[in-house]
């Protein structure tokens, strides 16, 4: 290989690490908490009783907890109908009532699709509901 080549091809090299070396600064913070969702509980998923928010957490946390695409569609909304971005999150509602938080979740709403009782056995969704439904 001639000079010139191999002054070619480290000429590459060199550009080529220019560009996908990783930036300076400090690493990158933890992930989003839709990413770090709790593990399912153990046990029978028909039982009632079971902790709602864990549940929810489980569930619907990868749409629904901050950074989820969920989330962010109802900020949206939320912002639009006048309220405060805070109401994005379902956590923060309190015009949520447990029959319509069960009616949206089997039948789906918008861009959230219908989630049957594999998904979410009606016992996980009872105890959902009862976390959600502050609205009585």
């Amino acid at each position: 290989m001639s000079r010139a080549s191999l002054a070619l091809v480290a000429a590459i090299g060199l550009v080529a690490t220019a560009v996908f070396a990783a930036p300076p600064g400090p690493p990158p913070g933890p992930p989003p908490p839709y990413q770090m969702r709790p593990v399912v509980p153990a046990g029978d998923r028909l039982k009632p009783g079971g902790d709602g928010k864990v549940l929810f957490e489980v569930h619907c946390g990868y749409c629904h907890l901050t950074g989820g695409m969920g989330t962010n569609l109802l900020t949206k909304q939320q912002v639009m109908a006048g309220n405060t971005p805070d109401k994005g999150l379902l956590a923060n509602r309190t015009d949520l009532t447990a029959d319509y938080v069960k009616t949206v979740v089997r039948m789906g709403k918008g861009a959230m699709p219908q989630q049957t009782k594999v998904d979410l056995t009606d016992a996980e969704l009872d105890a959902v509901a009862r976390y959600l439904g502050k609205a009585g």
